[in-house]
């Protein structure tokens, strides 16, 4: 019989009447992997201790376990700093990359990407106004939704930028830009959720809230799944285009945390924003330094991915890059990218949406190339 008690966010104590090969772990390891009973470790230290693969977050952690003779036995995990993830530098083509086209090995300036729990990668295909579907290791792809020509008839899109699945019933939200609607896919059902917007990104967080970035009105706002008949919240921006602290200019892609917390890259102003809950001003988190390419800079940031640990993922679109930024770090390191805009497998040219999937490894939007890049996790 064990008993866990939880200290702190880096020790975890697990109290033992009868010792057996069991484990704990702390509340924020995200997607730990290779540590199951008996425990299995990757690279033992010298020191005695292990490293845990902590891939959902792009984390290594190292650890030392500590036992105390008791009534009956008190373990206890002391967790070091994190060592980062890395990622090899040359890149998969997992869609597209058969040229810009419409036929279903092709993809057309893909924008948004959404990866499911079974690595089906789910593409915005801008240019070829269709959500296209791509299964694992699948030689082509098939569409989800629209790829009836350009148009705004309900089984239409025009010119999507996101999507994303809806978990509670398995739809598809996609913001079809080109129509200034958000609409549902349901098995070929479609639902118009939201109209007049000039949506770009979208984000759902855990609550069952869905939030929409208006590129025009220079903000963010949030509705109740299934509440659509309202005007929605005012969540980030919404005093007019500008660069202060409380403004946005074209806002594209989002992500929630789990906080509520929103993280919009403001691309006209070459930053991306955090604004926490209730907010009346956000705060810059990356870039914020005029346009360039040096490490404390982005140029037309795009997608955008949050891990738990406040490290911030965005598609560095002009700059032809990934880039990660730490909380309250001044500058941003390359994670893949940076070799100049080009079609070489460590190349892209002008990245957009970006996505992980439960292995850490990285999945890129290349939009002028039409294709989706993998970058796999170095272990």
């Amino acid at each position: 019989m064990s008993s866990y008690y939880h200290h702190s966010e880096r020790r975890e104590q697990r109290y033992v009447q009868n010792p057996a090969s069991s484990v704990a772990f702390g509340s924020r390891i995200n997607i730990p992997v290779s540590i199951a009973p008996p425990l299995n470790v990757i690279n033992p230290v010298m020191n005695g201790g292990s490293f845990i693969d902590d891939r959902g977050n792009g984390l290594l952690y190292s650890y030392r376990e500590q036992t105390y003779t008791l009534p009956g036995r008190v373990t206890y995990y002391e967790w070091s700093e994190p060592k980062f993830n890395k990622w090899k530098q040359n890149a998969v083509t997992v869609a597209g990359g058969n040229g810009e086209g419409q036929e279903l090995n092709q993809l057309n300036s893909p924008y948004g990407i959404f990866i499911d729990r079974k690595t089906t990668i789910f593409i915005a295909d801008n240019h070829n106004d269709r959500i296209a579907e791509w299964n694992c290791d699948a030689k082509e792809g098939q569409i989800a939704a629209g790829g009836n020509e350009q148009g705004n008839q309900m089984n239409q899109l025009n010119g999507p930028t996101s999507v994303i699945v809806n978990q509670q019933n398995y739809s598809l939200i996609i913001t079809d830009s080109g129509n200034r609607r958000v609409i549902q896919w349901v098995n070929q059902t479609q639902q118009i959720l939201i109209q007049n917007i000039d949506c770009y990104g979208l984000a759902i967080d855990k609550y069952g809230f869905l939030y929409i970035s208006d590129s025009e009105k220079n903000e963010v706002r949030r509705w109740q799944i299934g509440e659509y008949n309202t005007e929605g919240i005012v969540v980030a921006g919404g005093n007019g285009q500008g660069n202060l602290l409380n403004q946005l200019n074209s806002p594209s892609f989002i992500f929630v945390d789990e906080d509520q917390s929103i993280y919009v890259s403001d691309e006209n102003n070459n930053r991306v924003m955090k604004w926490t809950k209730d907010a009346k001003e956000g705060i810059v988190v990356a870039g914020g330094n005029d346009e360039g390419r040096n490490l404390s800079q982005v140029s037309s940031p795009q997608g955008l991915v949050v891990n738990d640990f406040g490290q911030i993922y965005v598609a560095d679109c002009n700059n032809h890059r990934v880039m990660r930024w730490h909380d309250r770090e001044e500058e941003g390191e390359i994670v893949v990218g940076g070799n100049s805009g080009g079609n070489q497998s460590n190349q892209l040219h002008c990245p957009m949406g970006l996505s992980f999937d439960d292995e850490g490894n990285l999945y890129v939007a290349d939009f002028l190339n039409s294709r989706i890049q993998k970058f796999e996790l170095i272990l």
